[in-house]
C-alpha cells in the first residue's frame, strides 16, 4: 500500500448562470485536494492506497469520506475532527490553468499533530506528501516528523505544489522544501512552482542540487511543453506533451504523480532499492506513462483522474 498524506477538501468551480444576474453565482463542487487526488488516482490505476489526513464530521466531510470508500482508498489512517471542511474557490483561465482561493483556517485537514502519527507496517511501501499541508500548522510539522522518521525505510515522494493563498510566506515554503528534499527519493515539481520558489535560479541548477541528497529522480512538468526527467544516474531528457482538447489542467499534476508511483508499483520497483536500479529506458517509459495519464485528465473538467484500462 502507498500512503498519501495531506489535505482533502472541496473545489468550487464557478459556472455561468443562465439568468445573467450579478446577484446569482452558480458553483459546481468537486471533491479534491492534491493528496486526496493522488490517493484516488492511485486506486484508479490499480495501486492499493490509503490517506493519512484529517476529515471533518460536517456534511462535506462525510461526502469526502464516501468518495474515499467508493474509490477503495483505505480509511485506516483517517482522523476525524469536529471542524469545518476546507473550501477551495477555483477560477479557470482561458488556457485551462486554475487559480485557487482557499477558505481553510481552522479546518479539519490542518489539525493533524504528532500525536496522530501512525505506526507503519511493512505493508506500507511508500509515502507521498505535498501541497499546502507541508506549510500550514500543525499538519506541516507533523508531516515533516513523519518523513524524518521514515526516511530510508520506505520510498518517499514529494510534490511541493506551491499554493500561496493558504500560506503566502514564500520563504517559509523554501525552508520547508529544503528540509523535505533531504529525505525524498522521488520528486515531482512544476515549472510554475520552481519559478515561485526560486525566481532567480535556473530550473536545472535547482533540480541538480536536489539530486545531491537522497533523491534519485526529479520530474519537471511544463504544461503544454511536456515534461523533463532529471536522473542521478542517467542525466536529463524530455518528452513532449500529448495534444488534447483542453478542458482544464486541474488535477493534471496529481495524475502525473499518481502515474509515476503506479508505474513503479507495476514494475515491482516501488522501493528505495528499486528506484536506484532503474535503467534509462525504464525511466523514459515511466515518464511517458505519466504524460499520457495527465493528458487524459486535461480533457475533463476538474480532477477526474483516469483509470488503468484507459492507459492500456
Amino acid at each position: 500500500m502507498y500512503l498519501v498524506c495531506g489535505e482533502a477538501l472541496f473545489d468550487f468551480f464557478s459556472e455561468e448562470d443562465a439568468s445573467g444576474l450579478a446577484s446569482k453565482v452558480t458553483y459546481k463542487a468537486i471533491a479534491g485536494g492534491s493528496p486526496f487526488n493522488v490517493a484516488v488516482g492511485l486506486r484508479r490505476l490499480g495501486v492499493e492506497a490509503g490517506l493519512f489526513g484529517g476529515l471533518s464530521t460536517d456534511f462535506l466531510g462525510r461526502r469526502l469520506l464516501q468518495v474515499l470508500k467508493d474509490e477503495g482508498v483505505s480509511e485506516q489512517f483517517l482522523v476525524e475532527f469536529a471542524a469545518p471542511t476546507t473550501l477551495s474557490m477555483v477560477a479557470v483561465g482561458a488556457n485551462g490553468s486554475p487559480q485557487y482561493n482557499f477558505r481553510g483556517e481552522g479546518c479539519a485537514d490542518r489539525l493533524l499533530d504528532v500525536a496522530h502519527l501512525p505506526e507503519l507496517g511493512d505493508d506500507i511501501r511508500g509515502l507521498h506528501i505535498g501541497s499546502f499541508s507541508l506549510v500550514v500548522q500543525p499538519i506541516g510539522d507533523t508531516l515533516l516528523s513523519l518523513v524524518q522518521r521514515e526516511s530510508g525505510k520506505r520510498l518517499i515522494s514529494l510534490d511541493p505544489n506551491v499554493r500561496l493563498n493558504p500560506q503566502p510566506d514564500i520563504q517559509l515554503w523554501r525552508d520547508r522544501v529544503a528540509q523535505l528534499v533531504q529525505h525524498a527519493d522521488l520528486i515531482k515539481v512544476s515549472d510554475e512552482d520552481l519559478h515561485l520558489l526560486y525566481p532567480d535560479q535556473s530550473p536545472e541548477s535547482v533540480l541538480e542540487s536536489w539530486l545531491q541528497h537522497r533523491c534519485q529522480l526529479v520530474f519537471l512538468t511544463r504544461g503544454g511543453d511536456g515534461a523533463t526527467v532529471f536522473s542521478r544516474q542517467h542525466g536529463s531528457w524530455s518528452q513532449p506533451a500529448l495534444k488534447v482538447v483542453m478542458a482544464d489542467t486541474v488535477g493534471a499534476g496529481d495524475t502525473f504523480q499518481a502515474a509515476l508511483i503506479a508505474w513503479l508499483t507495476e514494475q515491482q520497483l516501488d522501493s528505495v532499492e528499486g528506484l536506484q536500479q532503474l535503467t534509462r529506458p525504464q525511466t523514459d517509459a515511466m515518464l511517458g506513462f505519466a504524460i499520457r495519464a495527465a493528458a487524459l485528465t486535461c480533457g475533463k473538467t476538474g480532477p477526474d483522474l483516469p483509470y488503468r484500462q484507459q492507459l492500456a
